[in-house]
């Protein structure tokens, strides 16, 4: 009974990191819900489910020529300011590669 009870929380907390991994901006991976804004606007004035409105406004980046490489040191000065352990700088460094905006480029640069 025990082992299915540490179960079944490990799946729930899988599950909650999951969909905070889905809901992140896809430039920067900040979770939207911290978005004071709500998140980035399209060009219609929509709220963009995509992206945050540090990154994007008006349906375009607010930085269209960051690299990925510049925006891991964006995020990484901002994560040691709120003082995140090292291993989440790292994770963070690592995941914004992943992230839509990152892998767009690089299948424009042909690379994969």
């Amino acid at each position: 009974m025990l082992g299915q009870i540490k179960e079944i929380t490990m799946l729930k907390a899988i599950r909650r990191q999951l969909e905070l991994e889905r809901e992140r901006c896809q430039s920067c991976g900040m979770p939207l819900r911290f978005d004071p804004q709500g998140g980035g606007r399209e060009e219609d004035g929509s709220i963009s489910h995509k992206w945050c409105s540090y990154c994007f406004d008006k349906g375009r980046f607010r930085d269209p020529q960051l690299s990925l490489s510049e925006m891991q040191a964006r995020v990484d000065s901002l994560l040691k300011k709120r003082k995140a352990p090292w291993y989440v700088r790292a994770y963070m460094r690592l995941r914004l590669r992943t992230l839509d905006r990152w892998r767009l480029v690089h299948k424009k640069e042909g690379r994969s």
